[in-house]
């Protein structure tokens, strides 16, 4: 039996268990996936311990997607991105990737949104960092909006620096509405709407010719979304992309292709209970 996981702190809360073995179940895969949660200070000698346990492959959640960057070997996209959320242990020394980038993209790939144009992605931090090197290492020009500009001004650096095809600037948030008049895809890759029914992007900057992506799948449908909705743009809930970054990570540590539709239904399944 091969034994993959997820390594964080809190994993209390996830819904990564019941999508991946909803995927074993239905390819007849003889696997498990459990949950470690180490103090947060351990998050590198959890990957050694887990190797040396033979746990086949890790997914990696807050707080230790940069801490086990020392830990394994990085991708290129996990290196540029500077956070890895998959561990591969059949490569010695093990392999790292970020499967949240592919996430996006599959997302919003899935409901036929051409990745191609202007994007406008709000926030920084580690979500919105994957986000912005995943739009632009699809050619798209990214306008970066975040709270702290000068953080939106170095990780549209760290991008441009990055991609051959796509480019990203920096923005504040009171720039939105001017962004958002051209853009073609909107991310949300802030917490915004997962506490409270509020949004992080103005409702009259939203507009019919937008695909717009709510990072936010708790709830499902966020204030953000209802807005985009009403303003006639295509939407896409937060759980799209957390499936797909599970289906990447699936397919690489199995080598088989995800059965796709039975890891949403599991997925949306545990959302409502």
């Amino acid at each position: 039996m091969d034994v993959y996981g997820l390594l964080g702190n809190p994993v209390g809360h996830s819904l990564s268990p019941p999508m991946h073995e909803a995927g074993y179940e239905k390819l007849d895969i003889d696997a498990r996936y459990v949950t470690f949660e180490p103090p947060v200070e351990r998050g590198a000698d959890a990957v050694e311990s887990a190797a040396m346990l033979g746990v086949s492959g890790l997914n990696v959640t807050i707080p230790f997607k940069q801490d086990v960057l020392d830990a394994v070997e990085p991708d290129d996209t996990a290196a540029r991105i500077g956070a890895v959320n998959t561990i591969d242990f059949s490569t010695d020394p093990p392999t790292g990737h970020n499967t949240d980038a592919a996430g996006v993209v599959r997302a919003l790939e899935h409901h036929g949104v051409s990745l191609d144009g202007r994007a406008v992605l709000v926030g920084a931090g580690g979500a919105g960092r994957a986000v912005a090197f995943a739009l632009a290492g699809e050619g798209m020009a990214v306008d970066i909006a975040n709270r702290t500009v000068e953080k939106a001004v170095d990780l549209a650096a760290d991008v441009t620096e990055s991609v051959v095809d796509g480019s990203a600037s920096g923005h504040a948030l009171d720039e939105l509405s001017d962004l958002l008049a051209d853009a073609d895809v909107l991310v949300n890759a802030t917490s915004v709407g997962m506490e409270e029914d509020r949004s992080a992007v103005p409702r009259d900057g939203l507009h019919a010719d937008l695909a717009v992506l709510d990072a936010v799948y708790s709830p499902i449908e966020t204030r953000l979304l209802r807005d985009a909705a009403d303003a006639g743009a295509r939407t896409v809930d937060g759980a799209w992309m957390l499936l797909y970054q599970g289906v990447e990570a699936f397919e690489r540590w199995t080598g088989h292709r995800a059965p796709v539709a039975a890891m949403n239904d599991a997925l949306r399944s545990s959302l409502e209970t």
